[in-house]
This record gives structure tokens, C-alpha cells and sequence, in this order.
């Protein structure tokens, strides 16, 4: 018979014990300890961020048995499931749309686990304590993003609306090398990415995989320098900082693959990628000059052959660029689950969710109609 739960909020997982927080995490990097926690201490998330977190504990006799990443939010940046124009509709109806509350990983759209427990019982403890810290809160909605197929089930059972979207991801069907994978794809897209291959090739360019203990300070340096480089160029600010990537390239450095370009001894580009057992993450990059080719070659097919050489099943390449499609990335859907606490707004957003699930279902379809494969 179980004890009776009680649910804590705590401001900063510095209150929670890593071993027992990872125990419910399970193996994927971006929800661990380690990640998150490294995100409060850098000061990405809490102060003036716009991430407040709130991260919700369920507990019995004093042991952590469940866990909800929980975050108070002033905005609806680094989230990647837009919700702008809600906010403005219901400012537009005489509402404050923020503060709202967001299980997520903060400026981190990967799929995985957001109930952090061993039983659905439990699962459905935290659900019910997060819609009812919400309406203590008073704020406009609660949001879950990227939550496991078998938890979103779990979060649908208990009123929350579905939103779909699609992201890119390669699988290995045992591919014994990168040669092997392209033997899959017709011609034409096979003939572009040898030919996108050869240009970085005929343009002097190597690259060496760091893993774990191998990747140095230097070599952070050189990747934050790229990184801001890229958010540069979209006229954007980074979110994180060199603080956050020291502090994981120590935590979890383990599970992180660092691809580095060189030309003439010196590094022109890099890309940062996270992995577990059975996925390859493909996060950030830059790069320091243009070469034709430089970007897929770093982003992509590198990372391609790291997963092959490891037998890693699935390799991520995140959301949006149909061009990920042409080089072997196939549409996959993701969904994301919504409380609104105005009964007549949710109605509202419920039609729209509706006529937007149609959408994207065409889409998807229309992507599938261009796979890069040959028929079988």
C-alpha cells in the first residue's frame, strides 16, 4: 500500500538530490540533472530569463518518486511550439496570457521524457498537481512540450489538448557504413550528396570526432565563438552561454560528440551533438568561412557516420528544413499538450488545433510523396 504522496515546488534543482532525480530521468542527456541544473547556474534559465523555474516534486517517507521540469514563463521564446498568436488573441479578448506555466527543456525541442516517474499512478500525480499549482497560480495555461508517446496518452486522458508538429530524423537499418546508407537512396540524391561530399574534400577540408574527455577547453572556446557566429547571422542573441558549455563538457561529457572541420590545420567549423544508447542529437553548429558543402558535411553526414560506426538507431536533426529530407531524414511527428484555464479560449484554440491536425497531416504527407529512398 502506498504512503501518502506530497508534492513539493522547488525555485533551483540545487535542492534535489542528481542521483535521485537521474534514477527517474533515465538515459537521456537533455533531461538529466546535470543539464538542467547547469542551465540554472550559468543564468540561461531563472533571473531575468524569462524562465523561472518551478520544478515540481512528488514525494513519499521523504524519497523523490516522481518529478516534472517546470518553468514559469513571462514569454514564448526558445520554446519551439508557437503560441504567439494565442497570446495575442487573448490579449486581443481582454486576457493576460502570461505568466503561464511550460514543462519543457528550455531551448531544447527533443522528444523525451517530461513525467519523471516509474508508475502511470504516479504520472498521473504530477499531471494533477501541475493543473492544480496552475490554477493556484492563477496563470492563463499550462504546457507540455514533446512528451513521450506513452505519457501523452497519460496528459490527453486528463483534458489537455494535443498540438502536432513534425521534426527530422534518420534511422539505421544496420547500415554497415555510410556507402551502405546511400545504396538506399535514388539516384539523384545520392549523386547530390556525394557531390556536396567532394566539394568540402576538394576544398582541403577534414574533421576529427572529439568524444567525452577529448574535447578540451580550446575546443569549447572555438564552439562558442561559431555558435554566436550563427545566431549572429539570424539577428538573433544565443541562449546559452560559454559558462553552460564548460559546465556539460564536464557533467556529461560523456554523452557528447564534438565535430570539428579543419582546413589547413586550422578549425573552420564545428557542431555539438548529445547521445545516449540509442540516439544521436544534433544540436549547434558554425563555422568561420563559407566552403560549399561545409554545413551538411559538418552537421549531417558526419554525424551520420558516427552513428553507423556506433550502431546508434536514431540520429535527430530537430525541427524544420525540408532539405533534411533530400539527405536521408524523414518527417516524424511530434506532439505537444495544452491546459487553457478559460473555458471559452480553449474552445476556441480547441477549433484551431483541429484545423491545424489537418494541415499538417497533408503535409507530412506531401513530404513522404518526396522520399529521398529508392522504391522498394
Amino acid at each position: 500500500m502506498k504512503t501518502e504522496a506530497q508534492i513539493e515546488i522547488v525555485s533551483s534543482l540545487s535542492e534535489v538530490d542528481a542521483a535521485a532525480w537521474d534514477e527517474l530521468a533515465g538515459p537521456q542527456p537533455f533531461v538529466r540533472h546535470a543539464f538542467l541544473h547547469a542551465l540554472e547556474t550559468s543564468g540561461c534559465v531563472g533571473g531575468d530569463t524569462g524562465w523561472l523555474p518551478r520544478h515540481l516534486l512528488l514525494k513519499r517517507d521523504g524519497a523523490l518518486v516522481g518529478a516534472l521540469p517546470l518553468y514559469l514563463r513571462d514569454d514564448s521564446y526558445g520554446e519551439f511550439v508557437f503560441d504567439f498568436a494565442w497570446a495575442d488573441a487573448y490579449a486581443r479578448a481582454g486576457g493576460q496570457y502570461y505568466p503561464k506555466l511550460l514543462t519543457a527543456i528550455p531551448f531544447t525541442p527533443v522528444p523525451g521524457k517530461r513525467l519523471l516517474a516509474h508508475s502511470d499512478d504516479d504520472r498521473f500525480f504530477l499531471i494533477d498537481a501541475a493543473l492544480a499549482f496552475a490554477r493556484q497560480l492563477g496563470v492563463s495555461s499550462w504546457h507540455c512540450l514533446f512528451p513521450l508517446e506513452a505519457e501523452a496518452r497519460l496528459l490527453e486522458a486528463r483534458g489537455l489538448m494535443p498540438r502536432q508538429s513534425v521534426q527530422f530524423q534518420w534511422g539505421n537499418a544496420g547500415y554497415a557504413s555510410f556507402d551502405a546508407f546511400l545504396a538506399t537512396m535514388s539516384h539523384d540524391k545520392r549523386k547530390k550528396i556525394k557531390q556536396e561530399r567532394r566539394r568540402v574534400r576538394d576544398a582541403g577540408v577534414s574533421f576529427v570526432h572529439r568524444v567525452g574527455a577529448q574535447i578540451n577547453e580550446a575546443d569549447w572556446h572555438f564552439f562558442f565563438a561559431c555558435y554566436q557566429r550563427t545566431y549572429r547571422t539570424h539577428h538573433s542573441p544565443p541562449y546559452m552561454n560559454l559558462d553552460f558549455f564548460l559546465n556539460i563538457g564536464h557533467r556529461l561529457r560523456d554523452h557528447l560528440l564534438l565535430v570539428i572541420g579543419y582546413m589547413a590545420g586550422e578549425p573552420i567549423s564545428v557542431a555539438l551533438n548529445f547521445f545516449d544508447g540509442e540516439h544521436l542529437y544534433g544540436r549547434y553548429w558554425g563555422a568561420t568561412q563559407f566552403v560549399s558543402g561545409l554545413h551538411f558535411e559538418t552537421c549531417y553526414y558526419q554525424a551520420l557516420e558516427f552513428a553507423i560506426a556506433r550502431g546508434i538507431q536514431v540520429f535527430e536533426g530537430g525541427a524544420q528544413g525540408e532539405h533534411k529530407l533530400a539527405r536521408g531524414l524523414l518527417p516524424t511527428a511530434t506532439t505537444s499538450f495544452h491546459w487553457l484555464a478559460d473555458a471559452e479560449f480553449a474552445r476556441a484554440v480547441g477549433h484551431f488545433l483541429s484545423r491545424e491536425t489537418h494541415g499538417m497531416a497533408q503535409y507530412v504527407d506531401e513530404l513522404n510523396e518526396s522520399s529521398p529512398f529508392r522504391a522498394a
